[in-house]
Order: C-alpha cells, then structure tokens, then sequence
C-alpha cells in the first residue's frame, strides 16, 4: 500500500513538473509573440496589428476642423519641398550589419545650419517632411533618416530609439565629414523626440548645439506596460523583463537600457521639451519627468488641445516660433 502511494506521489510530481514546463513554454511563446507584435513590422502586418495600432492610435488623436485643415496643408507643404527640392538619398551600414538610409535636402546656398529630424515609432522619414519644409525655408539643411527597421532601413526589431540613438551618429558623423563648423539641432518626434533624449545623454560633438523633444516617453518599459494594457489588454505579469530578456537573446537589446530620464539627466545640451495635454498614447506627465530630470538649460512647452504627436499641426504658427526662438538662442 504504502508503495502504490508513493508510486502515486510521484506520477503526480512528474505530472506537476511537465504541466510546469509546458506553462513555462507556453508563457515564453507567448512573450516571443508579443515582442514581435510590437517590435518587427513584418509580423505584425501578418496580425494586422499595423492597422489595429492605426485605428486605434486615429481614434486617440484630438479631432477638429482646424487640426485637418492644418494636417493637410502640412502635407502641401511636404509635397512642395519633394518636388522642388533636389533630395540626396545616403546609404550606410550599422555597426551590426543593417543596411540605413537616409534622406538630405540641402541648401542651394552653402549654410552650416543642420537639423535631424527623427520619425515616430512604425514610421518613416516622410512623415518628417513637413517639419523639414519649415526647417529649410528658414535656410536649414535637413537630414531625415529611416531608423532602423522603419522605412527603407533594415533590422530585425524597432529600437524604441535606444539602438537607433547609436545608429544615428552615423549620420552626425557624415554631415560633420561635410562642414566641420556644421551647427546641429536634433529635432524628434515621439519616438524621435525619445531616441534625441537618450542621443544628448550619450555624449555628443560640439556640433550639436541642441534639442527639440515632441512627446517623448520617460523610458521604454513604462510605454511598453501601457501598451500592454492598451493594445491585447493584459497586465504586465512580469512580461516587460521577460521581453528585455528574449530580445537579448534574439539579438536585440535590453529595454531597460532604453531610459530616456535616465539618459537625459545626464545631457548638457538645451532641450525644448513639447507636449499636448491631450495626448493619449504618451501620457503628458512623460513631459514633465523629462523637464524636471534634465540639468541642461530647458522649456517646457505645453500644447493646450493636441494628442499625440499633433503639437505642431494644432498652431503651426505659434509652434515653429517656439521652436525657432529657442534655437536662437543657443545656435
């Protein structure tokens, strides 16, 4: 008797323990797909998630007859800058083998005034023309690069900024190759505006003389949770570090790595810190942490009835003469 039972005790242990295993494989394949979900735009066209993520980031936008109105005179003027400026498109690879691309338009005049402009999450470098048409009819180079991943540039996961801050200097180090008085504005937009942040905390040439930062994130794991929540309404059952670890050993990075704060604590460069209070995908207190963290000379300009990424289609007007005045100061 006592022999059956022990014979019992373990088939249930050896059932426990298998039942654990599979879980545990169940849970880690679950992670995998999640992190291809948010990270690698091939899979995620496969869900669909690329159009969940439109409609659903469409349906959070602030909605009003002036903001379409000024949404499509931003796209005029984006298509008038490709048709009537020559654009020089440059190719490079990064230091893990992607192939990056990026495109120039360049004063007909010599000017050694340069910006970067640095596209959104799921984006491209066309979603930044219209910032490059303001920036070169005020006598600006611009520099507007598909980051990794994104556009035309290769890559295995979106770098959420943090391996594309290193991606980057590539393209700093080519326009310094070609002025070496060249005077440099960073200028980001979400994600952007984020990997400009980690950027001016990682120690940059003097050429850089500042940033404008448009609805950054505090730090990646924080919008990783919230989208978590948002996009497959789960709660972060310890998802986000097991995430940053299949990402390592994906070859990817650590997200954790990806502290926007933490990096821009450490900047010395003039940062304009931009935010709509209505944004719903990056919550504007981001703004604020990032304002109060940094040391560096600083505004904070807060955007009264923009959502995300709207700051400067809500009072074109008022926006790029904050943005301008500021670079003023420091260039």
């Amino acid at each position: 008797m006592k022999k059956e039972n022990g014979q019992k005790k373990h088939r249930l242990r050896t059932v426990m323990i298998v039942l654990l295993i599979v879980l545990f494989a169940l849970y880690n394949a679950v992670v995998n797909v999640i992190i291809s979900a948010a990270l690698v735009p091939d899979f995620m066209r496969k869900l669909d998630q690329f159009e969940k993520a439109t409609e659903q980031g469409y349906a959070q936008q602030v909605h009003t007859d002036q903001l379409t109105e000024n949404t499509k005179h931003a796209r005029l003027e984006a298509q008038e800058l490709v048709d009537t400026v020559p654009m020089l498109k440059l190719q490079a690879e990064s230091a893990d083998g992607y192939r990056l691309i990026a495109a120039v338009f360049r004063q007909e005049e010599p000017s050694d005034k340069w910006v970067m402009l640095l596209h959104g999450y799921t984006g491209w470098k066309e979603e930044m023309y219209h910032f490059a048409a303001r920036y070169y009819a005020q006598g600006w180079n611009v520099i507007c690069p598909d980051m990794r991943c994104q556009g035309e540039s290769g890559g295995d996961f979106i770098g959420m900024g943090w391996t594309d801050a290193a991606d980057n200097m590539i393209w700093l180090n080519w326009i310094i190759s070609e002025d070496l008085d060249a005077r440099i504005v960073l200028h980001g937009e979400s994600m952007g505006a984020a990997c400009a942040d980690m950027m001016s905390g990682l120690g940059l040439p003097e050429n850089v003389k500042c940033v404008i930062s448009d609805c950054a994130y505090k730090d990646v794991p924080s919008i990783f949770r919230k989208q978590l929540k948002d996009w497959f309404s789960i709660p972060d059952i310890g998802i986000v570090p097991s995430a940053s670890f299949w990402l390592q050993v994906r070859g990817g990075y650590n997200i954790y790595d990806a502290n926007t704060a933490a990096l821009v604590a450490k900047s010395s460069l003039p940062t304009l810190f931009i935010h709509g209070d209505s944004d719903r995908f990056v919550p504007p207190a981001d703004a604020q942490v990032l304002y109060d963290t940094c040391s560096a000379p600083k505004k904070l300009l807060t955007v009264e009835g923009a959502g995300h990424a709207q700051c400067s289609l809500k009072d074109p007007d008022e926006y790029y003469g904050s943005v301008f005045g500021f670079i003023d100061n420091y260039i």
